[in-house]
């Protein structure tokens, strides 16, 4: 398991919490509201948090207005 900030265990947390209990699809901006984050904070580590995380998978969906997260758990 890789070494993770705080902030990256708890968007981690959230996702694969989320992710098992059937949603799949994320944007920064919800992620931030639920955890007192900003948008900015949670979209910035996601893509680290993609490319290293073991408990789910993290995979950059689609792009509209603002990015959509595709998670599901492992």
């Amino acid at each position: 398991m890789s070494d993770y900030t705080e902030e990256e265990r708890r968007i981690l947390d959230y996702l694969q919490e989320s992710a098992e209990a059937g949603e799949r699809y994320f944007r920064a901006k919800s992620i931030a509201k639920q955890l007192g984050l900003s948008a900015k904070q949670v979209g910035v580590r996601l893509p680290r948090l993609a490319e290293k995380a073991d408990d789910v998978d993290i995979e950059k969906w689609g792009r509209s207005r603002s990015t959509t997260w595709r998670v599901e758990p492992v």
